[in-house]
Protein backbone atom coordinates (compact mmCIF):
# COMPACT_ATOMS: atom_id res chain seq x y z
CA UNK A 1 0.00 0.00 0.00
CA UNK A 2 2.44 2.80 0.82
CA UNK A 3 4.72 1.34 -2.60
CA UNK A 4 1.11 2.52 -4.53
CA UNK A 5 0.89 5.67 -2.74
CA UNK A 6 4.60 6.93 -3.68
CA UNK A 7 3.69 5.51 -7.09
CA UNK A 8 0.57 7.24 -7.53
CA UNK A 9 2.21 10.87 -5.62
CA UNK A 10 4.82 10.69 -7.84
CA UNK A 11 2.94 10.31 -10.82
CA UNK A 12 0.21 13.17 -10.25
CA UNK A 13 3.54 15.47 -9.21
CA UNK A 14 4.87 14.67 -12.79
CA UNK A 15 1.80 14.91 -15.08
CA UNK A 16 1.31 18.65 -12.76
CA UNK A 17 4.79 19.36 -13.84
CA UNK A 18 4.77 18.63 -17.44
CA UNK A 19 0.89 20.08 -17.82
CA UNK A 20 2.54 23.17 -15.79
CA UNK A 21 5.58 23.60 -18.30
CA UNK A 22 3.59 23.27 -21.22
CA UNK A 23 2.00 26.52 -20.57
CA UNK A 24 5.60 28.10 -19.89
CA UNK A 25 6.63 28.23 -23.49
CA UNK A 26 8.91 25.74 -23.98
CA UNK A 27 8.63 22.89 -26.75
CA UNK A 28 6.39 20.62 -26.37
CA UNK A 29 9.75 17.83 -25.73
CA UNK A 30 11.32 20.23 -23.09
CA UNK A 31 7.82 20.30 -20.83
CA UNK A 32 7.74 16.83 -21.32
CA UNK A 33 11.34 15.79 -20.15
CA UNK A 34 11.77 18.16 -17.32
CA UNK A 35 7.91 17.83 -15.63
CA UNK A 36 8.24 14.49 -15.85
CA UNK A 37 11.03 14.84 -13.36
CA UNK A 38 9.46 16.60 -10.94
CA UNK A 39 7.30 13.57 -9.07
CA UNK A 40 11.47 12.34 -8.10
CA UNK A 41 12.72 16.13 -7.29
CA UNK A 42 9.82 16.82 -5.17
CA UNK A 43 10.27 13.02 -3.38
CA UNK A 44 13.63 12.35 -2.91
CA UNK A 45 14.41 15.00 -0.42
CA UNK A 46 12.00 12.82 1.65
CA UNK A 47 13.11 9.83 1.01
CA UNK A 48 17.14 11.38 2.00
CA UNK A 49 15.24 12.92 5.34
CA UNK A 50 14.25 9.48 6.15
CA UNK A 51 17.40 7.98 6.02
CA UNK A 52 17.97 10.16 8.58
CA UNK A 53 16.02 8.86 10.81
CA UNK A 54 16.01 6.10 13.19
CA UNK A 55 12.40 4.85 13.34
CA UNK A 56 12.14 4.76 9.36
CA UNK A 57 15.43 4.06 7.46
CA UNK A 58 16.06 4.92 3.83
CA UNK A 59 13.90 2.79 1.65
CA UNK A 60 15.24 1.45 -2.18
CA UNK A 61 11.76 0.32 -2.46
CA UNK A 62 10.40 4.09 -2.07
CA UNK A 63 13.00 5.46 -4.68
CA UNK A 64 11.97 2.58 -6.78
CA UNK A 65 8.30 3.70 -6.58
CA UNK A 66 8.94 6.93 -7.16
CA UNK A 67 10.99 6.82 -10.27
CA UNK A 68 8.18 4.30 -11.33
CA UNK A 69 5.40 6.73 -11.23
CA UNK A 70 7.82 9.86 -12.79
CA UNK A 71 8.69 7.10 -15.65
CA UNK A 72 5.11 6.40 -16.26
CA UNK A 73 4.44 9.88 -17.07
CA UNK A 74 7.28 10.43 -19.50
CA UNK A 75 6.08 7.05 -21.27
CA UNK A 76 2.38 7.63 -22.08
CA UNK A 77 3.68 11.42 -22.56
CA UNK A 78 6.43 10.62 -25.49
CA UNK A 79 4.26 7.69 -26.61
CA UNK A 80 1.29 9.49 -26.90
CA UNK A 81 1.59 13.10 -25.66
CA UNK A 82 -1.05 12.81 -23.51
CA UNK A 83 -1.85 10.62 -20.08
CA UNK A 84 -4.48 7.77 -20.92
CA UNK A 85 -3.93 5.52 -18.00
CA UNK A 86 -2.76 6.67 -14.40
CA UNK A 87 -3.50 6.09 -10.87
CA UNK A 88 -5.74 7.84 -8.40
CA UNK A 89 -6.62 7.65 -4.82
CA UNK A 90 -9.88 7.14 -2.84
CA UNK A 91 -10.06 6.75 1.06
CA UNK A 92 -13.45 5.79 3.54
CA UNK A 93 -13.09 6.27 7.29
CA UNK A 94 -12.60 3.24 9.01
CA UNK A 95 -12.74 1.61 12.94
CA UNK A 96 -9.05 0.36 13.05
CA UNK A 97 -7.79 3.95 13.20
CA UNK A 98 -9.24 4.11 16.70
CA UNK A 99 -6.80 1.60 18.14
CA UNK A 100 -3.88 3.38 16.90
CA UNK A 101 -4.79 7.20 16.66
CA UNK A 102 -1.17 7.65 17.12
CA UNK A 103 -0.04 6.24 14.46
CA UNK A 104 -3.10 5.87 12.03
CA UNK A 105 -4.28 9.25 12.39
CA UNK A 106 -6.60 11.56 14.70
CA UNK A 107 -8.33 13.94 12.14
CA UNK A 108 -9.40 13.22 8.78
CA UNK A 109 -6.63 14.65 7.30
CA UNK A 110 -4.29 12.26 9.06
CA UNK A 111 -6.16 9.20 8.58
CA UNK A 112 -6.15 9.32 5.08
CA UNK A 113 -2.46 9.55 5.01
CA UNK A 114 -1.75 7.28 7.28
CA UNK A 115 -4.50 4.53 7.68
CA UNK A 116 -3.91 2.11 5.17
CA UNK A 117 -6.73 0.30 6.01
CA UNK A 118 -9.00 2.92 4.44
CA UNK A 119 -7.14 3.42 1.35
CA UNK A 120 -7.60 2.20 -2.16
CA UNK A 121 -5.50 3.32 -5.18
CA UNK A 122 -6.81 2.73 -8.78
CA UNK A 123 -5.31 2.19 -11.89
CA UNK A 124 -7.73 4.08 -14.56
CA UNK A 125 -7.69 3.45 -18.08
CA UNK A 126 -9.40 6.35 -20.31
CA UNK A 127 -10.96 4.15 -22.72
CA UNK A 128 -12.47 6.85 -25.43
CA UNK A 129 -8.43 8.06 -25.72
CA UNK A 130 -7.71 4.36 -27.23
CA UNK A 131 -10.96 4.15 -29.70
CA UNK A 132 -11.02 6.14 -33.07
CA UNK A 133 -12.07 10.07 -32.86
CA UNK A 134 -15.96 8.73 -34.19
CA UNK A 135 -16.47 6.62 -31.46
CA UNK A 136 -19.54 7.46 -29.60
CA UNK A 137 -17.69 5.85 -26.42
CA UNK A 138 -19.16 8.45 -23.52
CA UNK A 139 -15.62 10.51 -22.42
CA UNK A 140 -16.68 11.25 -19.04
CA UNK A 141 -16.58 6.85 -18.37
CA UNK A 142 -14.10 5.37 -17.87
CA UNK A 143 -13.05 1.77 -16.27
CA UNK A 144 -10.76 1.56 -13.43
CA UNK A 145 -8.67 -1.27 -11.31
CA UNK A 146 -8.18 -0.78 -7.63
CA UNK A 147 -6.26 -2.20 -5.09
CA UNK A 148 -6.67 -2.28 -0.67
CA UNK A 149 -5.96 -4.19 1.97
CA UNK A 150 -7.57 -4.34 5.79
CA UNK A 151 -6.95 -5.45 9.20
CA UNK A 152 -3.33 -3.66 9.88
CA UNK A 153 -3.34 -2.07 13.19
CA UNK A 154 0.54 -3.15 14.12
CA UNK A 155 3.47 -4.36 11.76
CA UNK A 156 3.92 -7.27 14.28
CA UNK A 157 2.23 -10.06 13.45
CA UNK A 158 1.36 -11.38 16.97
CA UNK A 159 0.51 -7.94 18.30
CA UNK A 160 -1.79 -7.00 15.34
CA UNK A 161 -3.47 -10.92 16.04
CA UNK A 162 -3.86 -9.75 20.12
CA UNK A 163 -5.38 -5.68 19.16
CA UNK A 164 -8.23 -7.79 17.37
CA UNK A 165 -8.94 -10.59 20.21
CA UNK A 166 -8.92 -7.44 22.54
CA UNK A 167 -11.07 -4.98 21.11
CA UNK A 168 -12.90 -7.48 18.30
CA UNK A 169 -13.09 -10.93 19.95
CA UNK A 170 -11.21 -12.16 16.52
CA UNK A 171 -7.61 -11.88 15.34
CA UNK A 172 -6.64 -9.28 12.80
CA UNK A 173 -5.20 -10.60 10.07
CA UNK A 174 -4.07 -8.66 7.27
CA UNK A 175 -5.51 -9.69 3.58
CA UNK A 176 -5.97 -7.87 0.42
CA UNK A 177 -8.48 -6.63 -1.68
CA UNK A 178 -9.43 -6.10 -5.35
CA UNK A 179 -11.25 -3.96 -7.21
CA UNK A 180 -13.53 -3.51 -10.53
CA UNK A 181 -15.21 -0.11 -11.10
CA UNK A 182 -16.05 2.56 -13.31
CA UNK A 183 -14.82 6.41 -12.92
CA UNK A 184 -15.85 9.79 -13.29
CA UNK A 185 -13.38 11.50 -16.07
CA UNK A 186 -14.92 15.60 -14.88
CA UNK A 187 -12.12 16.81 -17.42
CA UNK A 188 -13.84 15.88 -20.23
CA UNK A 189 -16.98 18.27 -19.28
CA UNK A 190 -16.17 21.23 -21.29
CA UNK A 191 -16.80 24.54 -19.24
CA UNK A 192 -15.65 28.04 -20.33
CA UNK A 193 -15.01 28.47 -16.48
CA UNK A 194 -11.39 29.05 -15.17
CA UNK A 195 -12.39 27.69 -11.94
CA UNK A 196 -14.20 24.63 -12.90
CA UNK A 197 -11.28 23.54 -14.99
CA UNK A 198 -9.01 23.77 -11.99
CA UNK A 199 -11.70 21.74 -9.85
CA UNK A 200 -11.81 19.44 -12.08
CA UNK A 201 -7.88 18.77 -13.02
CA UNK A 202 -7.33 18.39 -9.05
CA UNK A 203 -10.20 15.93 -8.39
CA UNK A 204 -9.13 14.20 -11.41
CA UNK A 205 -6.12 12.74 -8.98
CA UNK A 206 -9.04 11.02 -6.84
CA UNK A 207 -11.50 8.42 -7.56
CA UNK A 208 -15.30 9.45 -6.59
CA UNK A 209 -17.93 7.08 -5.31
CA UNK A 210 -19.00 4.85 -8.08
CA UNK A 211 -20.25 1.03 -7.62
CA UNK A 212 -17.37 -1.55 -7.38
CA UNK A 213 -16.86 -5.27 -7.43
CA UNK A 214 -14.40 -6.40 -4.84
CA UNK A 215 -12.81 -9.88 -4.92
CA UNK A 216 -11.00 -10.62 -1.18
CA UNK A 217 -9.72 -14.08 0.19
CA UNK A 218 -12.36 -13.82 2.95
CA UNK A 219 -15.45 -12.71 1.82
CA UNK A 220 -14.79 -13.71 -1.89
CA UNK A 221 -16.85 -11.31 -4.24
CA UNK A 222 -18.34 -8.62 -2.81
CA UNK A 223 -20.65 -5.55 -4.52
CA UNK A 224 -20.59 -1.94 -3.08
CA UNK A 225 -23.14 -0.28 -5.19
CA UNK A 226 -21.37 3.18 -3.47
CA UNK A 227 -17.84 2.56 -3.21
CA UNK A 228 -15.59 5.20 -2.07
Amino acid sequence: MDKAGHFWGAFQESKGGVDALKLTGLSEKQAIWLGSLTGILLQTPIEILDGYQASYGASVGDLVANTAGSAAVLAQQLAWREIRIQPKFSFHKTRYAGLRPEVLGNSLAERALKDYNGQTYWLVVDVAKFLPKENKYPKWLNLAAGYGAEEMVYNDPDANRQAGILNYGYPLQPYRQYYLSVDWNLRAFKTRSKVLKTAFYILDIFHLPAPALEYNNRKKWRFHGFYY
